[in-house]
C-alpha cells in the first residue's frame, strides 16, 4: 500500500520547501528565484508573458490523466504560447489550489512532471503560490519568454499572397481524448474489464503529454526566418486560422489535401465514424504552430520536413475557405473544442 501524507501534516511552507528544494536554474537571466517575496529576472531583450489556468473537471480528468503527465502538460501549454510569439521561454511561475483529496505525494508527482518539462526545455521555475481549494485541483502557470523586438511574431501580420504553414500533424490529441473517454466509460461500467490502449500509443500521448515546438523556433532562428504571423493550435486549426485572418484583415484558402494527419489519427477517426479532417479542423490541443510566411521564404520552409504548406492568404473579400479534396469550397467555421465535445 502506498504511503499517504496529508498536506496539513507538513503545512503550506513545508510543502513548498519539499517540492522546490531541488529546482535547477538554467538561465542567467534568472537572478532570483524561489525563496523571496518575488522573483528577479534580467533580460536584454523584449519579454513575452503568458498565463494559463487548468481546472479539474474542465481542462483535465484525473480518471485517465496521470499526475506526472498533468504537471508536464501544464508547463507545456504555456511554453507553446511563448513559442507562438517566435520567442524563447526562460522562466515560469507555478501556483496551485489544492483540496484535501490530494496528498503530499500527489503534489510531488505533479511537480516531478513540471520539473521534467523545465529540464527538457531549459526553463526555470522561479516562483508561485499554493492555497487550499474547496474542491478539486487548480493549476495556474505563468511563463516568461524573451526575443528581440524585430523577431516577435504576432497574429495580425499576415498579408495577401503569404503561404499558410503548420508544423507536425493535427487531430491526434482530440482522437487520443476520444479513446481515453471511451475507455473511462468501459471502466466505470465494468471496473474489472481490461483497458485497451496499446493500439493508440501515439494519439494518447499527444493528448496526455504534448510537446511544444521549440525545434521549429530554433529552425527559424537558425535560418533567420521571421513568420509574418503565428499562433499555436490549442482550439483547433479552424479557430486559429480565423484568429489570424480576422486580426490580419485577410482571407484564406486552406487545401484539405495538404492538411497533415497521422495514420493512427486517420484510422482511429474512421473507426469511430468521425471524418479525419473534422478532427484536424476542430479538435484542438495539438499545440502545433500555425504560421504564415512571405512566398520568398518557401525554399527555407521546404528544408524542414516537419512543416507543411497547407494554404494561401487571400484578399479578405474572398472569405476564409476550405478547398476540399472533391474540389468544393466551404466557409471555415470555428466549432472549437467545446463544439466538438457536444457534436462528436
Amino acid at each position: 500500500m502506498e504511503s499517504r501524507t496529508e498536506i496539513s501534516k507538513i503545512g503550506e511552507f513545508g510543502l513548498i520547501d519539499r517540492v522546490t528544494k531541488d529546482i535547477a536554474t538554467y538561465n542567467a537571466s534568472s537572478i532570483k528565484g524561489i525563496g523571496d517575496d518575488a522573483a528577479v529576472v534580467n533580460s536584454a531583450q523584449h519579454q513575452v508573458l503568458t498565463t494559463d489556468l487548468l481546472i479539474e473537471g474542465i481542462h483535465f480528468d484525473l480518471v485517465y490523466t496521470p499526475l506526472k503527465h498533468l504537471g508536464y502538460k501544464a508547463i507545456m501549454v504555456n511554453l507553446s504560447d511563448v513559442y507562438a510569439m517566435n520567442a524563447f521561454p526562460k522562466q515560469v511561475l507555478v501556483s496551485f489550489g489544492i483540496s484535501n483529496r490530494f496528498s503530499v505525494e500527489a503534489i510531488d508527482e505533479i511537480y516531478a512532471g513540471m520539473k521534467l518539462a523545465c529540464q527538457r526545455y531549459q526553463v526555470d521555475i522561479v516562483g508561485g503560490d499554493t492555497t487550499s481549494s474547496p474542491q478539486g485541483l487548480v493549476i495556474s502557470v505563468t511563463a516568461i519568454g524573451e526575443q528581440s523586438f524585430e523577431k516577435i511574431a504576432y497574429r495580425n501580420g499576415a498579408k495577401e499572397g503569404d503561404l499558410l504553414c503548420v508544423s507536425g500533424d493535427l487531430g491526434a490529441a482530440y482522437m487520443g481524448l476520444k479513446i481515453l473517454q471511451r475507455e473511462k466509460q468501459v471502466f466505470l461500467n465494468a471496473p474489472e474489464a481490461s483497458i485497451e490502449l496499446d493500439k493508440f500509443t501515439y494519439i494518447v500521448e499527444r493528448q496526455l503529454k504534448p510537446e511544444a515546438r521549440k525545434d521549429i523556433i530554433q529552425f527559424f532562428d537558425t535560418e533567420q526566418l521571421v513568420p509574418t504571423s503565428m499562433i499555436d493550435i490549442s482550439d483547433g486549426l479552424s479557430s486559429e486560422i480565423l484568429h489570424i485572418c480576422q486580426q490580419s484583415n485577410v482571407g484564406c484558402t486552406l487545401e484539405e489535401e495538404h492538411v497533415p494527419i497521422a495514420n493512427e489519427t486517420y484510422d482511429t477517426a474512421l473507426s469511430l465514424n468521425i471524418d479525419p479532417i473534422t478532427c484536424a479542423l476542430n479538435g484542438g490541443e495539438d499545440y502545433e504552430l500555425l504560421f504564415t510566411i512571405n512566398p520568398k521564404d518557401k525554399a527555407i520552409v521546404d528544408k524542414n520536413h516537419d512543416i507543411a504548406i497547407i494554404g494561401e492568404i487571400t484578399d479578405a473579400l474572398l472569405g476564409i475557405k476550405l478547398h476540399t479534396k472533391g474540389g468544393n469550397y466551404h466557409d471555415i467555421i470555428a466549432m472549437g473544442w467545446d463544439g466538438m465535445k457536444k457534436n462528436v
